[in-house]
Order: structure tokens, then C-alpha cells, then sequence
């Protein structure tokens, strides 16, 4: 069995650098483009009480390394056939790294010329 693989673009925002490290909240950390290391969560489009944690590789156009407090535009690549269930246009979504570090907004969909990627 094959899972599908959706592609979304989205405005984030790290969050800024906290003090000190708490369980929601771990030390502040870079991250590279082309990370795998952001794990999106985002409640269901039709069950606001269901949700569900996506690992993904979240990128973006030009190669400079995104720091705390960062806001920028990404593709997030989700490969989970339940992505279109809890992922679209306007869905808020909050990113993790061993904890929450950011929030964000997608803002479409990505198609390629042979339909969904």
C-alpha cells in the first residue's frame, strides 16, 4: 500500500526563544531548509475535538537557516493519506520539535500539472 503525499504552502512564525526549557516548550533550536524535523499538528477541517500529529519536510525558498522568532512562507510535504481531512486553506496549525515551537496558517494546497502532489 502506497500513502499519498500532499503538499501545502503556509506562513509560519517560530516562536521566540523562552528563558528556560520546559516540557511544552524545548531549548530554542535552527532549523535547515529542508528539515524533517517540524512535526505539524492540526485539529480536524470537520472534528474540532479530533486532531492529529504529522511528521512532514517543511521548506522554503533560499537557504538561510530559520531561527526563533522567524516568520516565513513553506511548502509543508505531508505523506499520510488522512492529510485532506485536517489540512486547508485558512487551517491553523501549530509546529513541534519536542515541543510546541511555532504556529502557522496554510494558505493552499499545492497542485502539479497531473492533479494533487
Amino acid at each position: 500500500m502506497k500513502l499519498r503525499q500532499f503538499r501545502y504552502r503556509a506562513v509560519i512564525t517560530l516562536d521566540p526563544a523562552r528563558p528556560g526549557p520546559s516540557v511544552l516548550h524545548p531549548p530554542a533550536r535552527q532549523y535547515p531548509n529542508h528539515t524533517h524535523a517540524l512535526v505539524v499538528l492540526a485539529h480536524s477541517l470537520n472534528e474540532a475535538d479530533r486532531y492529529k500529529y504529522f511528521p512532514a519536510e517543511t521548506s522554503w525558498d533560499g537557504g538561510e537557516v530559520l531561527h526563533p522568532g522567524d516568520h516565513a512562507v513553506v511548502t509543508v510535504t505531508v505523506t499520510d493519506d488522512e492529510a485532506a481531512e485536517f489540512l486547508g486553506t485558512g487551517q491553523e496549525i501549530t509546529l513541534w520539535s519536542g515541543g510546541e515551537i511555532g504556529h502557522g496558517t496554510i494558505s493552499r494546497r499545492i497542485f502539479n500539472e497531473y492533479g494533487p502532489c
